[in-house]
């Protein structure tokens, strides 16, 4: 029998629990996929005892496990976030090039000089006259830089561009997979949890009839 002023707290972790629940339903990791790109999925237990048995584990050595991978999607999310924020600050600098590029194109096409200002150093900008240009320097990373002509140099920032937007599209999917896990994860440690609770309850009403 649980006392007065647990029982709010009890219906809460019941209630949170619940709504777990309904996002693991929600949750669109199609059934069967062990893996995605080395992200392994996690198994919503529905049988807390079958899966105590079958994967040969005491509640504690289960528990440990869970968090231990909780704590394992946490930290591929910290990354994959990581690679994400550098992917979105890349794309708006590439698209830009892009623009540069075209610009100068333009002007070439129409016989017109085109007029920049360059940062010499931080604060200190000088203005150029840019004639009849065939060629840029591109960054390529690494201290690295390259010339190409404008129609290379077009054609290699739009396959870049391209690849860019794929990968942020992988990453994203990545996320919300990664996401899914975590959360299929904090249900069964739940469940572990409440489980063994129940189970140490039923134990002790036995003991004391």
């Amino acid at each position: 029998m649980l006392a007065p002023h647990v029982r709010p707290l009890a219906t809460a972790l019941r209630l949170g629990l619940l709504s777990l629940m309904a996002a693991v339903a929600a949750a669109s990791t199609p059934q069967g996929v062990a893996e995605r790109r080395g992200i392994p999925a996690a198994a919503f237990v529905e049988d807390v005892e079958a899966y105590l048995r079958q994967a040969g584990l005491d509640v504690n050595s289960a528990l440990a496990f869970l968090q231990e991978r909780l704590q394992q999607y946490k930290i591929v999310e910290m990354k994959l976030l990581a690679q994400q924020r550098d992917l979105q600050a890349k794309i708006p600098d590439i698209e830009k090039c892009l623009d540069i590029v075209a610009a100068l194109q333009a002007k070439k096409a129409l016989g017109e000089a085109l007029i920049a200002d360059f940062e010499l150093s931080e604060g200190i900008y000088s203005r150029a006259k840019i004639e009849d240009t065939d060629s840029v320097c591109l960054w390529l990373g690494a201290n690295v830089m390259l010339e190409y002509s404008c129609d290379e140099a077009n054609a290699l920032l739009k396959k870049n561009l391209e690849n860019a937007k794929a990968s942020l599209e992988v990453l994203v999917a990545d996320l919300q997979f990664l996401r899914d896990q975590q959360t299929i994860t904090q249900v069964t440690i739940a469940r572990v949890f409440n489980w063994d609770v129940h189970q140490r309850r039923s134990k002790q009403a036995v003991k004391e009839t």
